[in-house]
């Protein structure tokens, strides 16, 4: 019967300031866990074959190593999907494989005595690649039970409430079989306690958390920051924002200011629009009076391509400002995005005014600036931390 699916890929245990434990190699449990005097032996007349995935032998909740310590007429195997599949498995003639297939329409209650019962003990995923990769599995037919209750493995992740370990399923398999063997009830047993005394340790001994992906700043600063000092332009532009219920196109620039890093020289202006509402000057700090002296497209373009330089590299906090220069058709140099250089650490953030504080960097906020000038202030600010904090210059 599968297993439960890897606990350690989702849940990672801290022990506090406890040393390193040491473990009983029969059950695998740490030494003040140990539960192998209360494990009964058993004299089951059903053959039991386990089937173990080699990524479950060493786990330390598996519980297919419990059946095999307690049963005296069972055998474990474990192997990967190859191996299994390339060697003569000891699967008798009688055999019928445990194992919740589509095809699994015959309960183990309608079958007369089985000489032997195949089980296969991994996670899922494992179980179901076993089957497929295993050919003396293919021709066996697959027998089901239904739980008289739902699994009692809390220590480890269940796919479904009717899902039960290893060991609670073959021993539900063998009460069915051969409900007059003595020791099945006391097995259960042994393995309900041994489940509370986990839990109860975990509580005393361990924190458990939730593992998260690991938000890392960034280690690599393109060289182009870090050597090209005469090149680098910082630039922002502002665009009018999408209006509700008509159709999105491809914004433009309304405010576009930039300023190069090494000679502190500034670009800065404001195209000619056909209308802008109230709440978009005020969105963008400006008034109607600053549009009296904006540029055309045409001369827009013009101005920028004589500010750049031959090989400038445009440095910008999101790749949206980019984007503008080319619903232009204006000049666009190469180009570093901001945002994209901290990758998966963006999680952390969701805009630059946050990134900077999670960096430290502080920038004097002006009032009297334009929202794109106060933009392109924290764009250089950010470009200047980065050199200045990750890389050798």
């Amino acid at each position: 019967m599968p297993g439960r699916q890897h606990f350690g890929k989702n849940i990672r245990k801290i022990d506090l300031q406890e040393p390193k434990r040491q473990r009983c190699y029969e059950c695998f449990r740490p030494l003040p866990l140990c539960f192998c005097s209360a494990i009964p032996q058993i004299d089951n007349r059903t053959n039991v074959l386990i089937l173990q995935h080699v990524g479950e032998r060493f786990h330390p909740f598996n519980t297919a190593r419990i059946v095999r310590k307690a049963l005296r007429n069972c055998k474990l195997i474990v192997g990967h999907n190859l191996r299994l599949g390339n060697q003569d498995l000891p699967i008798q003639a009688s055999a019928g494989l445990l194992y919740p297939s589509a095809n699994a329409s015959t309960e183990l209650s309608d079958l007369p005595p089985t000489k032997q019962l195949v089980i296969i003990d991994g996670t899922w995923h494992q179980a179901k690649t076993i089957v497929r990769d295993v050919p003396q599995l293919r021709g066996l037919p697959c027998y089901r039970f239904t739980p008289s209750s739902p699994g009692q493995y809390r220590i480890r992740r269940e796919p479904n409430a009717q899902s039960l370990s290893t060991l609670e399923a073959t021993v539900s398999a063998l009460q069915t079989l051969e409900p007059d063997t003595v020791g099945l009830e006391q097995l259960l047993l042994a393995f309900h306690q041994m489940v509370k005394s986990q839990l109860a340790y975990h509580t005393t001994h361990a924190i458990w958390r939730q593992k998260k992906t690991r938000l890392t700043r960034p280690r690599n600063i393109p060289q182009a920051i870090l050597q090209n000092a005469d090149g680098l332009v910082a630039a922002y532009g502002e665009a009018t924002p999408g209006q509700s219920g008509k159709r999105s196109i491809a914004p433009l620039p309304v405010n576009w200011v930039a300023k190069r890093l090494s000679t502190n020289e500034r670009f800065s202006c404001l195209l000619q629009q056909r209308a802008i509402s109230d709440a978009a000057l005020k969105h963008m700090r400006l008034s109607a009076e600053d549009f009296d002296v904006a540029l055309s497209q045409d001369e827009f373009r013009r101005q920028w391509k004589q500010f750049l330089r031959p090989h400038d590299v445009l440095v910008v906090y999101h790749h949206k400002t980019y984007q503008l220069l080319k619903h232009i058709n204006a000049s666009q140099p190469p180009c570093l995005v901001l945002k994209s250089i901290f990758g998966n650490f963006q999680k952390a953030f969701h805009s630059l005014k946050e990134l900077m504080t999670i960096e430290e960097v502080n920038v004097p906020i002006s009032e009297d600036k334009s929202r794109a000038q106060q933009r392109l202030d924290m764009a250089i600010a950010m470009t200047e931390h980065l050199k200045a904090q990750y890389g050798k210059i």
